[in-house]
C-alpha cells in the first residue's frame, strides 16, 4: 500500500536544494512537486525523490535505481535525498532543460 509523502520530507528536500534557485513545493494528490525557478523538477512520492530520465542526466545518474513515482507514470531516476551534492547537480541540470509550465486558461 502506498503512503502519501510527509510535509516534513518535502520541506527537507527543499532545504537540501537551498541556493540552487527559487525553491518551493506544492502538494498534489497527496504527494509533492518541487519547483525550482517555477519549473517542476522533482516529484516526491512515498517519501522518495524522483527526477525525469532526461538525456542531460544520463552521465550523472547512469546506474542509479529507477522507478515509477505513481501507477502509469514513466520510469524516473530515484535520488538519495541525503546525497546533497548529486541531488543539487541533478536538479540544476534538469532545471536548465525544463520549461516553465504554461498557465491554464480559466473557465469562462
Amino acid at each position: 500500500m502506498r503512503m502519501a509523502s510527509s510535509l516534513e520530507f518535502a520541506e527537507y528536500i527543499c532545504e537540501q536544494l537551498d541556493g540552487v534557485g527559487a525553491v518551493r513545493h506544492r502538494k498534489m494528490f497527496g504527494e509533492y512537486m518541487v519547483y525550482v525557478n517555477d519549473k517542476p523538477v522533482i516529484l516526491v512520492c512515498d517519501d522518495t525523490v524522483f527526477v525525469k530520465m532526461l538525456p542531460c542526466l544520463e552521465a550523472l545518474l547512469s546506474g542509479y535505481e529507477t522507478g515509477a513515482p505513481y501507477e502509469g507514470a514513466k520510469e524516473h531516476y530515484i535520488l538519495d535525498p541525503d546525497d546533497r551534492e548529486t541531488l543539487r547537480r541533478a536538479v540544476t541540470l534538469a532545471e536548465g532543460v525544463t520549461p516553465v509550465p504554461k498557465k491554464r486558461a480559466g473557465n469562462v
